[in-house]
């Protein structure tokens, strides 16, 4: 080193460097610009710590290694980022302290299961946004056990071969429906999807202008007729159908006719429509089939438990129908799948249709449906299965809970008759009597509202005549202590 420079390069002469430039500038821009280079000294955003300080002292404080996660730089960079945010709108400056903790919360947030457990104080039983039917003791039972290894879900025991996962399911179909077969799909709309691009696609299907319905999330009869490659052929009128309507419809390009459950609404006063052997008379007279989509999936007369009789598929497949399509998660009150049962050649065509891959369950699925039928075969569905179990409720039972709640609340709580609803797109406009807790707040009941929902547990209710109404009907007994609590927290809050 020579001078500080590396070896065998000359340093440069006073002589051969540059002399400095001088550029003039007015008072005004000399101003300027020294004033943004001290704004900029000034800014409290760059007392902020960096990203590694706070990993560093995230690693110091996490006997688990959180610090050292991927998912914790994601986090402290979100904390940074807002907290740069919130200094720029003039807000205090953070401590090391406190973005540290934000940045653990953040972490913790993240670990959160995607779906959390909701108490439903509504009293709609089959509540669609939160589930549907909750499932039986037996049937978590099931899916439990199955879950924790493996199982002989496409194996047979027997011979050391390779099974089916169709034929687990079908016997208990047959025993609780009649049917000479079934299968599962994953859904009830996948099942209709099935049923008619199998036997339909590209002929006619039959279908009374009062049952080209939409049901909820969009889902169209028409649009379903579409996708499977089926021609919609509507007859009749919105409010009456009758069989003729169908026989005179009957052509050389008709393949069936679909009989559609109504879903969440009905048609009263002037209406007429078609009985479901007519239908039957009119789809096997001229050599075609007779679909029957009943939705809700019903196996009980739903009129022993003081509502308007619905529709049950024993029903339907005594009435002739071909192929019935029913959901699980409704008034079975099983797990959400689609259930195809009917005649066995035809159950068999769909088993060996490709569609059969795509839209087949799991083995969870397969679990709890199996459970969910033992119970009916057995004659136990009214003991176990909760959507029975609500809607079999004391009606004094529910009134004391109901009381209870309403007690916790103080002079904001009492108790109010109401109307506990089936829900679900099953049984539309049908009820039970049941007895509500009503809390009449000085705060908003909409903000009320939020804060339950907002609390561990989620507890969800309903708002009516501007009070805040909870339904014991739809709460398991053995949480009423947790509404109790969550109760107890907003009355102290809006005090």
């Amino acid at each position: 080193m020579v001078n500080g420079n590396l070896s065998g390069v000359k340093p440069k002469t006073e002589a051969c460097r540059s002399p400095p430039r001088i550029v003039p500038m007015s008072a005004g821009h000399g101003d300027s610009r020294q004033k943004r280079y001290t704004g900029a000294m000034d800014d409290p955003r760059r007392n902020l710590p960096s990203v590694e300080r706070i990993l560093s002292e995230l690693r110091t404080r996490s006997a688990n290694g959180d610090g050292s996660l991927p998912s914790a730089t994601e986090a402290v960079r979100s904390v940074l980022a807002d907290a740069r945010a919130a200094v720029a709108e003039d807000n205090a400056l953070p401590s090391l302290e406190e973005l540290v903790d934000e940045a653990r919360d953040r972490m913790a947030q993240d670990r959160r299961p995607l779906l959390r457990t909701v108490i439903n104080a509504t009293g709609v039983i089959l509540q669609t946004n939160l589930g549907r039917a909750p499932l039986s003791d037996r049937a978590i039972a099931a899916m439990n056990e199955i879950a924790l290894g493996y199982s002989n879900l496409e194996y047979d025991l027997e011979s050391g071969t390779r099974g089916s996962r169709h034929t687990h399911i079908r016997e208990l179909l047959r025993r609780t429906t009649g049917a000479e077969d079934g299968m599962v799909v994953n859904n009830n709309a996948a099942a209709i999807l099935m049923v008619l691009q199998v036997f339909a696609s590209g002929r006619e299907v039959i279908v009374s202008r009062g049952q080209a319905v939409e049901i909820g999330g969009g889902f169209r009869i028409p649009d379903v007729l579409r996708q499977s490659g089926a021609v919609l052929h509507e007859v009749g009128t919105t409010n009456r159908t009758y069989a003729r309507d169908y026989a005179e419809a009957w052509n050389a390009d008709s393949a069936a006719i679909l009989r559609v459950h109504s879903s969440n609404f009905k048609v009263v006063g002037f209406t007429a429509e078609a009985s479901l052997s007519d239908l039957a008379d009119v789809a096997h007279t001229n050599g075609g089939l007779l679909f029957d989509d009943i939705g809700s999936g019903c196996l009980l007369d739903t009129a022993r438990f003081g509502i308007a009789h619905e529709p049950t598929v024993q029903e339907s497949i005594s009435g002739g129908s071909d192929l019935t399509m029913f959901s699980g998660d409704k008034l079975l009150g099983g797990p959400q799948c689609g259930i195809i049962v009917g005649r066995a050649e035809l159950i068999e065509r769909l088993r060996q249709h490709p569609l059969a891959r795509a839209l087949r369950v799991d083995k969870l699925t397969i679990a709890a449906l199996g459970a969910t039928l033992q119970a009916y075969a057995s004659g136990a569905e009214t003991a176990e299965i909760p959507i029975w179990r609500m809607l079999s409720c004391e009606l004094a039972d529910i009134e004391r809970r109901a009381q209870r709640w309403a007690t916790v609340a103080g002079e904001r709580g009492s108790i109010v008759s109401s109307t506990s609803m089936v829900g679900g797109g099953s049984l539309p406009g049908e009820g039970v009597p049941t007895w509500c807790a009503a809390l009449s707040l000085a705060a908003s009941v909409d903000e009320a509202a939020a804060s339950l929902r907002r609390g561990t547990p989620a507890v969800v209710a309903r708002i009516a005549d501007g009070r805040l109404l909870l339904d014991p009907r739809t709460v398991r007994p053995g949480d009423d202590e947790a509404v109790a609590e969550a109760l107890r927290r907003l009355v102290a809050a809006v005090q």
